[in-house]
């Protein structure tokens, strides 16, 4: 290719070596995913989660390599403006037919702000907002497939959508599941089924979505101007055959399944943004950067997220605070309350009861990527050198700030230059919560918070610090852990029972009689701390009493040293199938629950 006037052969080829590493990335990306349908047929759990928990790093390890070879072969560091600038261009141009053009945008920013200081972060020569169209973005195999009207009828079409996804393992009774199906719609429109339109049409998602020991087909019909939103849960019985356990119809239940304290799916496309932008069909409320996110697409989500930020500071006028509640000991929170979100920094001094460093704490969020959060832990989106307007930081922060994380900032002229940075949902702290529920509120929630700390166990993670202010109440009652400095994998811990006393007085003295390690664990200590309000220790005491015992926390660990993986659903029991016709109950077999 002829090299234009004012520009250097130079640029072109850091352009290509820069597509290159993207085109790379993706490729091991989107082979990870298309594995996941034959670990699914092969009930191969571990290998599922290993693949989820490998992928997080596949991304960075791309960009180092990229970073590497442009320091390599072009001396970047020293290249000049023009030189970046005309890069920049080059790239552009080779985007105009690429299948994921706006992660090329991302992986190129990723690279680059290795590379340049941070006086560049500007669309001169990063991609501060998207250049090229992802709309209408040809793939193959199609985004979604569209089926019409079997002449059997709506049944006889279902069952055709399932077997078009071709899954070698039989199902265990496939007409029956269909029914299910067919009557679990029916009670949804209240038996009130409207008029068929000429439109009427299925489109479904042609990939599946897989996650823990389900797949999931995700799709809408279309009828006139409206739209049904749906998802098909498949899962494995004992026997190894499939059948569908449940069907989703309300978009907020299916949006519980892209939740942030859940695990990333395993998707194969060619053309993310159209899996995106169909979602968003059927999830209008989802933020585009949450889709990304739980499609594997972490540092995509987190780009929007942030371009989503910064339009809502051009559109808004209130000042980030200091986050209401109890102050954490390690991180300094705070909040901009029009936007529901906190920002968590990493203090410069922790409290004396932390026995830990800055490198711990980043390792400890780092490992929440790295495991099936069951809908119990909050995602976190992490970030390095972010801008933000002085002029919207109330007095009383930016003097927490300088107090407490003097080294974790810089003023920049009109701009708090935070130099790490963690974002997190914003949720009630359960504390709070607590402090203003009545009797049945309380029950629920402290039935709830057991239920968490139960489910995080027997994914392997101990959350370490289990006082209520550590977990907080979403909008729909769910009780989700978001203080992670202090998490261990289950398996690396000692769950002991407090030996007795060596004399009665000992017991009265409040002085420990036993020695303990760091890594030693005493459940019968854990009523002392957490339940000394009447109304939560009834509760508790009624539901979770078991929590307090070494028991339960053996049992999990032996559980997860055998290799088995747990169940969790992201929907209700009696959704299931199983519970809803319980008249063919006898016909579903016991799932799986070993790998």
């Amino acid at each position: 290719m002829e090299v234009a006037s004012g520009e250097t052969p130079v640029a072109q080829a850091i352009a290509h070596a820069l597509i290159e590493g993207f085109n790379k990335h993706y490729r091991i990306f989107r082979d990870t995913s298309r594995r996941a349908k034959d670990l699914f047929e092969s009930a191969d759990w571990q290998g599922q989660l290993t693949a989820v928990r490998n992928r997080v790093q596949f991304y960075d390890d791309r960009v180092e390599e990229t970073v590497a070879r442009l320091r390599r072969e072009f001396d970047a560091d020293s290249l000049d403006d023009a030189t970046w600038q005309q890069v920049k261009l080059h790239f552009i141009g080779m985007l105009i037919n690429h299948k994921q053009p706006e992660l090329a945008e991302t992986f190129f920013n990723s690279v680059c702000c290795k590379i340049l200081h941070r006086t560049y972060f500007n669309n001169d020569y990063i991609f501060t907002r998207p250049t090229v169209s992802v709309e209408y973005i040809e793939s193959f195999p199609p985004v979604y497939t569209s089926y019409y009207l079997h002449t059997d009828g709506f049944r006889a079409t279902v069952k055709q959508i399932i077997e078009d996804f071709d899954w070698q393992r039989p199902f265990e009774d496939l007409d029956r599941d269909v029914q299910h199906v067919s009557m679990a719609v029916e009670a949804f429109l209240k038996s009130e089924l409207p008029d068929r339109e000429v439109n009427f049409q299925i489109q479904v998602l042609y990939s599946a979505f897989y996650r823990n020991k389900t797949a999931y087909i995700i799709g809408k019909a279309i009828n006139g101007y409206q739209e049904y939103p749906f998802a098909l849960a498949v899962r494995h019985n004992e026997q190894g055959k499939l059948y569908i356990d449940t069907i989703l119809l309300d978009a907020w239940r299916i949006s519980v399944l892209f939740s942030l304290s859940r695990a990333y799916f395993l998707v194969d496309m060619e053309v993310p943004s159209g899996y995106v932008q169909f979602l968003r069909s059927i999830m209008p409320n989802k933020p585009r950067s949450e889709l990304y996110t739980m499609l594997g697409l972490g540092k995509q989500g987190k780009t929007m997220f942030f371009r989503d930020l910064i339009a809502h500071l051009r559109h808004s006028n209130d000042q980030f605070i200091v986050a209401p509640g109890i102050r954490g000991l390690v991180m300094l929170v705070f909040t901009l309350p029009s936007y529901p979100y906190v920002f968590k920094i990493i203090k410069d001094v922790f409290g004396s009861s932390k026995n830990m460093d800055r490198a711990t704490v980043k390792k400890k969020y780092l490992m929440v990527k790295h495991v099936d959060r069951v809908g119990r832990m909050a995602d976190t989106l992490e970030f390095s050198k972010v801008a933000l307007p002085l002029s919207r930081f109330h007095p009383d922060l930016l003097k927490e700030l300088t107090d407490l994380a003097p080294s974790a900032f810089e003023l920049d002229g009109d701009s708090v230059v935070i130099r790490h940075l963690y974002i997190e949902r914003r949720m009630t702290p359960l504390n709070m919560y607590l402090e203003g529920a009545d009797e049945v509120e309380t029950e629920h929630a402290v039935r709830e918070y057991g239920n968490a700390i139960r489910e995080l166990a027997i994914a392997n993670i101990f959350p370490g610090d289990m006082l209520w202010k550590n977990f907080g109440v979403t909008r729909y009652g769910r009780v989700v852990f978001y203080d992670y400095d202090e998490i261990e994998y289950m398996t690396d811990c000692n769950f002991r029972p407090i030996p007795p006393a060596p004399y009665p007085e000992m017991e009265m003295s409040g002085e420990a009689w036993y020695s303990a390690g760091p890594r030693d664990i005493f459940p019968e200590e854990f009523a002392t701390f957490l339940l000394g309000r009447m109304p939560i220790r009834k509760a508790f005491i009624k539901h979770h009493k078991d929590l307090l015992t070494p028991k339960f926390w053996k049992s999990a660990q032996a559980q997860i040293e055998a290799g088995h993986v747990e169940d969790f659903f992201p929907y209700p029991e009696e959704l299931r199938f199983r519970n809803r016709f319980p008249e063919d109950a006898s016909k579903v077999q016991t799932e799986v629950t070993a790998s």
